[in-house]
């Protein structure tokens, strides 16, 4: 089994850890990373772009070498010793090394610049998969549009693009342009972007490992030409993972990011894993605007009755609304399962426009009044640019 090591010279990676080039016939030693879960990237895209023979127990990244200028050759940095070792005295990176500052990833302010025409940004997350995520996402963009907003969707669920089929695109095509990607656009007011629009089939599966989804992430934050807008709403997949990071990241320079949607179901088995999502955003900072209970019941298109669907939770917790109020975060209201909203998503059309006067559209609408007030100001209603 042969050895492949290598160096700065001969592979690059951003700290967004999405792009490693590896040239071959390199045997350069470099160092061992204090933190393991580089070597399994770095082993994890090695696989994908087919190099064999791979002697990991001799591979070891040192990741902030990458971003150091006239680094010495015996390098430590990111390691306990970084700026305190012998190797380091004489190098030019001395001082940031011992400063324990991270080196910025330059994506960020990319990000930043390119995301500076867009006053509101949002993101809607849940830490579990079917709380209906992507419905809320894409009837906050319609009705958003409808209410005189200019309106920006972006899909970053990579594995399960639903928003393409939401909104009515499944045939459309991303287009570039000399200023970068141009969102499809539902019409003047609602433009979307998702990865549904580049796939060669519509069933056609992604099958990325984490990098390669961060790396088409950071794509649409710097090259979608949005122009100026009102808003941008961001749907995540569920979880915490590797592209939540990456979004909270990419976003930390940006303006106008006003923090996460939080969307649950009211039964014990969804909150647990919200309740996750709640601690991410404290842990890194995400501002919540609110939480979203929805699937809250079963509203009858015959009777108009509402029936609970979802047991709920016997812990004397208070459901969702008792979990916003233990993270002292805003609840922003229930929605309702309404046959009707369901049918709209599946034809790509707006649930207020389509059906403006049932319960479950005026039950939408407050919460989204609550979300525009958080945004825009207290003195802000949803109708006044309508």
């Amino acid at each position: 089994m042969k050895e492949l090591l290598i160096t700065d010279s001969s592979f690059q990676l951003f700290w967004n850890r999405q792009l490693i080039l590896v040239e071959e016939d390199r045997h350069l030693l470099v160092k061992k990373h204090h933190n393991p879960y580089y070597n399994n990237i770095i082993k994890t895209i090695l696989e994908e772009q087919g190099a064999e023979d791979f002697n990991l127990s001799s591979f070891f990244l040192l990741a902030e070498r990458t971003q150091m200028q006239n680094a010495n050759e015996t390098c430590v940095a990111g390691t306990p010793d970084a700026g305190k070792a012998s190797s380091c005295d004489g190098c030019p990176n001395q001082a940031v090394c011992a400063s324990g500052v991270p080196t910025v990833d330059p994506a960020v302010a990319a990000v930043a610049s390119r995301l500076s025409t867009i006053r509101h940004v949002l993101l809607v997350l849940s830490g579990k998969g079917g709380v209906g995520k992507s419905t809320f996402s894409s009837q906050l963009a319609f009705t958003l549009a409808a209410k005189g907003r200019s309106v920006g969707l972006l899909d970053v669920d990579i594995c399960g693009p639903s928003i393409p089929r939401m909104l009515g695109l499944t045939d459309a095509k991303v287009h570039q342009s000399s200023s970068g990607w141009s969102p499809v656009w539902v019409n003047e007011g609602l433009g979307v972007m998702s990865i549904g629009f580049m796939l060669p089939g519509i069933d056609d599966a992604v099958i990325w490992r984490g990098p390669r989804k961060n790396g088409i992430i950071k794509t649409f934050l710097t090259d979608v030409d949005w122009g100026e807008l009102d808003y941008l709403i961001i749907d995540t997949p569920p979880g915490t993972s590797d592209e939540h990071i990456s979004i909270v990241q990419y976003l930390k320079e940006a303006a106008g990011v006003e923090g996460a949607v939080v969307v649950t179901t009211p039964q014990e088995v969804a909150m647990a894993d919200v309740r996750k999502e709640l601690n991410f955003c404290v842990k890194t900072g995400l501002r919540v605007v609110g939480v979203v209970e929805n699937m809250s019941g079963f509203m009858c298109p015959c009777c108009g009755n509402t029936s609970e669907i979802f047991p709920a939770p016997t812990d004397g917790q208070g459901g969702p609304k008792g979990m916003a109020e233990r993270f002292n975060v805003p609840y922003l209201g229930s929605l309702p399962i309404d046959p009707l909203l369901l049918k709209c998503c599946e034809a790509g059309e707006s649930y207020i426009v389509k059906h403006p006067q049932v319960p479950g559209v005026l039950a939408l609408l407050k919460v989204i009044e609550k979300i525009v007030k958080t945004c825009e100001g207290e003195d802000a209603y949803l109708d006044d640019q309508e």
